[in-house]
């Protein structure tokens, strides 16, 4: 199985890093240029296969509205600033088709669209122009509390047939972690159905993306309120992630996140 060129024979790591001020964790923004480099370098001598870049918040529980111009200004910036100095495929964490756009024409690679395609009805469109593999996350409103998983699964199969619709193939699907937020269950608890049942998800074929870092579901488990205290919950998270089928793991912290992966991922092997 490959995404965006890169081989997925083991489990892979997508470091984070945001441009955008107002991001729930503070620790992984980056709004100097110098310090951007040095951070997109160091992710990928750690061990990361992807970068990611995103230039607008889009945790769900935040006021995050920032004009389109200056998303578009803050990613341009940023990917340009990167691209010269990582050999890996750049992501762009957006969810409007400009900024998908204009980041895929300043040396962005993949696609990272949090509504799965089901926002911005431009978004297909760019993908197939610009022939952009995509990150299709599970978006929609839900409407049965009781089943977390199989909502993730119509989501994400909903997403998945727009995309062949456009003929576009290189796909990874992510179950939206932190996005869901139903009033009842609880968000943590959704969560955590999500990722306990995540082999259900290889029934499409796709490889797996999974973003838990630092997210609010383990600040309520662990009653860590501030994300800087949330890396070994994240961790944790992660390896059980990894046990039941990730192929990618999106995080803030590569270091440690890939001892946690390269664990798990061995500990893999002996499962029935």
């Amino acid at each position: 199985m490959k995404f965006a060129g890169v081989k997925l024979d083991e489990p892979r790591i997508m470091g984070v890093i945001n441009v955008s001020p107002e991001s729930f964790y503070k620790g992984s923004v980056r709004n100097d240029e110098e310090r951007l480099i040095e951070t997109a370098v160091k992710m990928v001598e750690e061990g990361a296969s992807f970068i990611d870049i995103g230039a607008k918040s889009t945790a769900p529980y935040l006021e995050t509205q920032i004009p389109i111009e200056e998303e578009i200004r803050r990613a341009v910036w940023a990917i340009k600033a990167i691209r010269d100095h990582v050999d890996v495929p750049i992501s762009i964490d957006t969810t409007s088709a400009r900024v998908a756009e204009e980041a895929l024409k300043a040396g962005a690679d993949i696609i990272n669209d949090v509504t799965g395609f089901k926002g911005d009805p431009g978004m297909a469109e760019v993908a197939k122009e610009y022939g952009a593999p995509a990150i299709l996350c599970a978006h929609g409103e839900v409407r049965n509390l009781s089943d977390p998983v199989h909502t993730v699964m119509d989501f994400l199969q909903e997403s998945l047939v727009i995309a062949e619709k456009h003929g576009i193939e290189d796909i990874a699907i992510d179950p939206a972690i932190g996005f869901l937020r139903p009033e009842w269950p609880p968000w943590y608890e959704w969560d955590s159905k999500v990722i306990a049942n995540l082999e259900a998800l290889k029934i499409f074929g796709r490889p797996i993306l999974v973003g838990v870092s630092r997210k609010s579901f383990i600040g309520a488990i662990t009653g860590r309120k501030d994300p800087a205290e949330r890396l070994p919950g994240s961790l944790s998270a992660t390896a059980v992630a990894v046990l039941k089928g990730a192929h990618i793991v999106r995080t803030h912290d590569v270091k440690e996140t890939l001892d946690a992966v390269k664990v798990a991922a061995f500990i893999r092997r002996f499962s029935p």
